[in-house]
């Protein structure tokens, strides 16, 4: 049996054995086959969580997405970045004639095949979302989406050299691997934090012989974390969300609103260029980031005039109005939900499919509109000290 990437470990009188595998190499599908039909572990362990166990097992059930609903729980950016990344997978697959992830459902089928018990040991990807964006202001969070669903897509193929620096990696890691270096703080809940969840979970996997098959990315950072004991509870929780942004999202709007007030009292002709200039502002980019998404002119329009008063209320967005629109009047069939793994392949799918298509406009809606009301807001105050 090959011991190459392979790491044995013997922790409280049980046996670890650690499989370092690559994501996107067929040669890892086969090491899995043979490591665990010779040690005949009590359990395996696979760095899925069950939201992508039960994707490789069903395939992505797209079709069962209520897009109102997603849109309504403000979770068009989360689904927009995992079609992101499922398009990067694809890209892979197609180029090198790869399956990504075929280790782990190697590594399913032997432990079936062996009797032994599958344990799905990586933390839930939409907590380490939910972290990762924790970890981002507004500069941030604005040049992780542009890259995410964007730069994956601004080359036609991949280098042999990108491929062998992925072949390190996981498909996550590989997605987000420059903003690691942009935003250090990202490689805390991306890479440390799942390294402890994994080590605490392989730890306590039933059993006295373990085997686990891991990106080789992780398994230095599991091989430190695993002599150490890490709360599971404290690892999975969702940042709370200060109670700062909240405060300011009542009070800037409030704020404007008081200067275009007083403006109004003190010299009407100025209050007037204030409010007109908030309204064109806001509206015009709010209705831009709609076209650029190529939305229903109708989600367009409803973009543009609630634009101001969406910036000035916390708990309404424009690109949700927009995207609500959109989905009226060009609701998904079927077929957009059946062709969807396939659309995200490409940028031109992506904006073809009725799916896509909504989130883009929910997504650039907001993003672009932000931009404007930053200029709006702006302009509403270099008014008011001019006429103070």
């Amino acid at each position: 049996m090959r011991e190459e990437n392979i790491t044995r470990i013997n922790l409280d009188g049980k046996e670890l054995i650690l499989i370092g595998t690559a994501h996107v190499s067929r040669q890892s599908a086969e090491q899995v086959k043979e490591v665990i039909e010779a040690e005949r572990p009590d359990s395996v362990c696979i760095e899925l969580d069950e939201q992508r166990y039960q994707s490789v097992m069903e395939g992505s059930k797209w079709k069962d997405t209520d897009i109102f609903k997603v849109i309504k729980e403000k979770k068009a950016t989360l689904l927009l970045m995992n079609l992101a990344i499922s398009s990067f997978q694809n890209r892979l697959a197609k180029q090198f004639e790869i399956k990504p992830g075929q280790e782990m459902i190697q590594g399913i089928e032997s432990a079936k095949e062996t009797g032994a018990e599958l344990v799905l040991a990586d933390r839930n990807i939409q907590i380490t979302f939910s972290r990762i964006w924790h970890n981002l202001g507004f500069m941030g969070k604005a040049q992780l989406l542009n890259g995410v669903i964007f730069s994956i897509f601004s080359k036609e193929t991949i280098s042999e050299e990108e491929l062998e620096k992925m072949k390190t990696q996981d498909t996550l890691n590989a997605v987000l691997a420059e903003f690691t270096e942009s935003f250090p703080r990202l490689k805390t809940p991306l890479i440390d934090e799942r390294d402890q969840y994994l080590a605490q979970k392989i730890k306590d996997a039933p059993g006295n012989k373990v085997v686990a098959v891991l990106g080789a990315a992780h398994v230095p950072g599991i091989t430190k974390e695993i002599h150490k004991e890490h709360d599971l509870e404290k690892l999975t929780e969702i940042p709370p969300k200060s109670i700062v942004p909240k405060i300011l999202g009542w009070a800037i709007p409030a704020l404007l609103v008081a200067i275009i007030v007083y403006t109004f009292m003190a010299n009407p002709t100025a209050g007037f260029d204030q409010a007109l200039s908030w309204i064109l502002w806001t509206s015009s980019f709010a209705a831009i980031g709609a076209a650029l998404a190529l939305g229903h002119p109708l989600a367009i329009l409803s973009a543009f005039i609630v634009a101001p008063i969406t910036t000035l209320h916390p708990l309404i967005a424009s690109g949700w109005v927009s995207g609500i629109v959109q989905a009226y009047f060009r609701r998904p069939n079927v077929g957009d939900f059946e062709t969807l793994s396939e659309d995200v392949f490409t940028i031109k799918g992506f904006w073809r499919n009725k799916v896509t298509r909504i989130l883009l406009v929910v997504v650039l809606t907001n993003l672009v509109g932000s931009i404007g009301t930053f200029i709006g807001g702006a302009d509403v105050i270099r008014v008011f000290f001019k006429n103070l």
